[in-house]
């Protein structure tokens, strides 16, 4: 099946939108509820809140070019890329980070393999998206 400009925009459209959904809903989470997840980095008080809520800023702010991608993921390809490469430094860290970890560590360990896996699946999302848009990045949508 041949897909037209239409539905290939729409779809990578969506892949976008999840992702970016993803994000801004762990965003959400971590600044309105930080008690929630203090325990699993092994942080504790209001120093673990503030870091917690700290990360979630941090989320919000990373998920700008992932908003401009959904918009339009043509017209806004830089952000497209941006979003693909932001994923893949994400996911490449919290690897390092998880496979650095000393033993002992088990909920810390399992809180970040958890990213590892939320990450590793939106990369995935935006390659796909990446892809629907690389064969007509010049034609207009």
């Amino acid at each position: 099946m041949r897909w037209d400009n239409s539905v290939r925009l729409w779809t990578t459209r969506l892949l976008v939108a999840v992702v970016t959904a993803w994000n801004v809903q762990a965003a959400i989470a971590f600044i309105a509820s930080p008690g929630s997840f203090v325990y699993a980095y092994e942080l504790s008080g209001a120093v673990g809140e503030a870091a917690i809520r700290g990360l979630g800023i941090l989320f919000l702010m990373w998920n700008v070019p992932y908003g401009f991608a959904a918009v339009h993921p043509v017209r806004y390809r830089l952000g497209l890329v941006c979003a693909l490469l932001m994923q893949s430094i994400g996911l490449i860290g919290e690897s390092y980070i998880y496979f650095t970890l000393p033993t002992g560590h088990e909920i810390l360990q399992s809180s970040v393999l958890r990213f590892i896996l939320f990450d590793g699946t939106g990369l995935v999302l935006l390659f796909f998206a990446w892809l629907a848009t690389q064969k007509h990045a010049t034609a207009q949508f």
